[in-house]
């Protein structure tokens, strides 16, 4: 199964009956599915089933969508609101305007809205399910691209974190085969450690100096760490492999890959592996940047 951005744009347009129509739809990243959809007044029940329709086949993301629809024919026609208009005569014969304005004309009152009402012949219901099932195929067709627009960034972005992942994989390795982890060099930093604190005091409880550098090197220790960023990537390369909406899950290993390689860099006593520490979480930043977009 491919992996999908939530990143997307497409466009249909079409005609029916006496109506020219367009789809427009956009999504960009979101945490769960926000759908926002826009139609004229006339086709609440293209948008009922258009919403549906989306959701059924996108998970996340912020949507945008919008149905443009024009009737072209000239079959529309003008009726005068004769209430409306001799309302706006009275209204006017009792205050006048002011000097410097113009007296009222019949074009200015007639622009006024609600005087004149452009009236639309009504359909049949035979013709608006034809118009209606139009629209929703030409949505669907526009749903087609948007997925396919989608996949392609998904694509893109699968290649973008293999290589992310492969890097925190060989980064992890970096510090686990650093010189400063090594038992020798360990034994040597420790030694150093005791040696400045025999110089610095007359005398010390030996059983407890053998417990406070235990401790030391329990707590300096970074295995549970690597083993743990190991497991992340190897989560995550499945989830890659296996594909769908994984979006959710992949963020959570890239929080759980930050958390390690903070702890690991904190843990560091060392300039070499506290350069590598860094240069982890850089990538795991990345990584999570680009997980994001995912859907």
């Amino acid at each position: 199964m491919s992996i999908h951005s939530m990143t997307g744009f497409a466009r249909t347009q079409g005609a029916v009956a006496a109506f020219r129509y367009s789809w427009e739809l956009k999504s960009v990243n979101a945490k769960g599915l926000d759908l926002r959809l826009r139609a004229p007044p006339d086709f609440d029940s293209v948008e009922i089933k258009a919403r549906e329709k989306i959701a059924a086949r996108l998970a996340r993301g912020a949507v945008f969508a919008n149905l443009a629809a024009k009737r072209e024919d000239e079959s529309q026609s003008a009726r005068l609101n004769r209430a409306a208009l001799d309302a706006l005569v009275v209204a006017l014969s009792e205050r006048p305007p002011p000097a410097n304005i113009g007296p009222a004309t019949l074009d200015g009152l007639l622009a006024v809205r609600g005087v004149v009402d452009i009236v639309e012949p009504e359909l049949s219901e035979d013709e608006r399910n034809e118009i209606d099932a139009h629209i929703l195929k030409s949505l669907d067709e526009a749903l087609d691209a948007l997925i396919a627009s989608r996949k392609a960034e998904g694509d893109a972005l699968t290649a973008v974190l293999r290589n992310r992942l492969a890097r925190i994989s060989a980064l992890a390795a970096q510090a686990d085969a650093a010189p400063a982890r090594q038992p020798e060099a360990i034994r040597a930093r420790l030694q150093q450690q005791l040696a400045r604190l025999f110089e610095s005091a007359d005398s010390f409880d030996p059983v407890r100096l053998h417990q406070e550098a235990a401790l030391l090197a329990v707590r300096t220790d970074i295995r549970e760490e690597l083993d743990r960023l190991k497991a992340h990537v190897d989560s995550a390369s499945k989830l890659l492999a296996a594909g769908g909406p994984i979006g959710r899950r992949l963020d959570f290993l890239a929080q759980e890959l930050g958390r390690e390689a903070n702890t690991l860099t904190a843990k560091s006593n060392d300039a070499g592996l506290t350069a590598i520490g860094l240069e982890l979480k850089i990538e795991v930043e990345q990584l999570r940047e680009q997980v994001q977009n995912i859907e």
